[in-house]
């Protein structure tokens, strides 16, 4: 990395952090709404942002691009089909969500069901935080600069030893705006980084066509399409890691676990000034995350194109892009760029695991009566045990055999689904009893695990052996009878929704909750909890833009 690289990487990660600072310098990070809320005080431009790069990070970006590179642009179906998740989101779950004026969805939980009801759903998501998904932004984003700035050559170190490096970096510093600035300093960095990251990610495919054009951008686009059509169909089959039929099972599951009932998600938006900010701003997030492809998926295709297929990690596709089409001058910038999203992903995690110990846990099993400053207090210190044990367990990651992406999203499946079900039973029925929801919340995690790692293998492997045991050695086929031998990952999420939405029903036949004790949601004077009158009409017409996606890419 040249001089200017690194002076350009520097600056604007200096500008990120002196910009927050500057925009929280008043904050009251004492109080809980000060710290786990922003004080209530954000509007919609910058709940957009942070909803952006809380989602967009390095695994986001290398992960789904590593699989475009494989598959082609049907992995997009993971970003365009989330604006459909988010326009439900803020038609339909956050006016509730709002006018109780919860901090958190386990919060909610309690009023529905009660207080163990709501320690099992904390627990379970800081499991899917600490375990899962922090370890995997840390890895990723450490990945990524490894490959792209060839730091093991710079630093004269090993690529683990420089993974290990960039791992306790990035945590450190995330440590430090996220414990130590509350969601607000999260908020305006991500708003900041936000719009570096749009700019900065478009620079790529705008490179990379430019060079397939030998110069000219309309040629690159041109030369892609008509040298790469099967990579242009958005229409997966059944060996593909999104089949169609997907779509309409366990992929909107999924979406709808994420931006409808993921603390992480949505702790940006209770922290709107109303709920018509709060509905803007996710709307906002939706009409870009219907954009985002071009950052997160075309870049892959055009690796394939240049690179001809010829790469053994498709997870290094994007790194490698990178390194190659994108001049000097811009790298630095993107560099920092590309920090800051990694940051925003982690310090936003991280925010959410203080939010749900302190708010959620802390009150109830350490200190009944703490006070605003000693929940916030207990919050941090738990965000630092959370933070050390991701930085230590990120390094032991390795590559995942059907990619980084499609990693995350089966392991997220175990708790997405019986969430999800327990969340959406909890609005629309009244006679759901509380240990229905229990029951759902451990059983659902233990079904989709005995699915993913005891049934699926069981399954395949017998499959596999059967067919080679008849004489069949070609790859192909048998790569087929492998993807048809047990149902795919997101079916299996759509199967189990239904199963413990019937679990639950079973419950409310069995031992409904009495009449009398029917939730009645308490309505908050805090908040201005007038919607926007506007969202159903621009929901609509993202939406249209959504479904236009498949009719020219069919």
């Amino acid at each position: 990395m040249n001089v200017l690289a690194i002076v350009s990487f520097l600056g604007f990660t200096f500008l990120v952090a002196i910009i927050a600072w500057y925009a929280t310098r008043n904050n009251d990070e004492s109080s809980a709404d000060g710290y786990f809320l922003g004080g209530r005080s954000l509007g919609a431009i910058t709940i957009a942002g942070s909803l952006l790069l809380t989602n967009l990070s390095a695994e986001q970006i290398v992960g789904l691009n590593g699989q475009a590179f494989s598959e082609g642009i049907l992995v997009m179906a993971w970003e365009t089909l989330a604006a459909i998740a988010m326009i439900v989101t803020a038609i339909f779950l956050l006016p509730r969500y709002m006018r109780s004026g919860i901090t958190t969805i386990p919060e909610f939980i309690k009023g529905r069901f009660d207080q163990n009801t709501k320690a099992i759903l904390s627990i379970l998501f800081l499991i899917a935080f600490s375990i899962v998904l922090l370890p995997t932004i840390l890895y990723s984003g450490s990945l990524a600069f490894s490959t792209m700035f060839d730091l093991p050559e710079v630093l004269g170190k090993s690529q683990g030893s420089v993974i290990t490096i960039c791992v306790w970096s990035i945590g450190v510093i995330g440590i430090i705006y996220a414990i130590f600035g509350g969601l607000k300093a999260v908020a305006v960095s991500d708003l900041v980084n936000a719009v570096g990251l749009l700019i900065g990610g478009l620079l790529i495919p705008y490179f990379g066509l430019k060079m397939i054009g030998n110069g000219s951008l309309g040629g690159g686009i041109s030369e892609l399409w008509n040298a790469n059509p099967e990579k242009f169909n958005l229409i997966g089959d059944v060996q593909s890691s999104i089949p169609f039929g997907t779509i309409f099972t366990g992929m909107m599951i999924a979406q709808m676990y994420y931006w409808g009932t993921n603390q992480s998600i949505l702790q940006r938006v209770f922290g709107a000034k109303s709920l018509a900010e709060g509905q803007k701003g996710v709307m906002i997030a939706a009409f870009v995350k219907f954009l985002i492809p071009v950052i997160v998926v075309l870049p892959g295709v055009i690796a394939w194109h240049v690179f001809d297929g010829n790469l053994s990690d498709a997870d290094q596709a994007y790194p490698q892009l990178v390194k190659k089409v994108l001049p000097g001058a811009f790298l630095g910038f993107y560099a920092a760029v590309l920090f800051g999203a990694v940051l925003s992903s982690f310090n936003s995690l991280l925010n959410s695991c203080a939010t749900l110990f302190g708010h959620d846990l802390y009150k109830q099993f350490f200190n009944k009566n703490a006070t605003g400053k000693q929940t916030v207090k207990a919050g941090k210190f738990f965000g630092l045990i959370v933070a050390a044990l991701a930085m230590f367990i990120a390094p032991l990651i390795a590559n995942a055999p059907d990619g980084l992406f499609s990693y995350i999203q089966q392991a997220l499946g175990s708790l997405s689904v019986p969430i999800l079900a327990v969340v959406v039973m909890g609005m629309v029925s009244k006679k759901v009893p509380a240990i229905g929801a229990k029951f759902v919340l451990i059983g659902g995690v233990i079904m989709y695990l005995v699915s993913l790692l005891i049934l699926s293998p069981y399954f395949i492997d017998s499959a596999i052996e059967t067919a080679k045991a008849s004489g069949i050695t070609d790859p192909d086929q048998l790569s087929l009878i492998k993807a048809q031998a047990y149902p795919h990952f997101l079916h299996v999420m759509g199967i189990l929704f239904v199963i413990n939405i019937g679990i639950m029903l079973i419950f409310a036949a069995i031992k409904p909750v009495n009449e009398k004790d029917y939730y009645v949601p308490v309505i908050t004077d805090e908040i201005d909890v007038t919607p926007w009158k506007h969202s159903k009409l621009v929901g609509i017409l993202i939406t249209l833009l959504v479904l236009s996606t498949y009719l020219i890419f069919r």
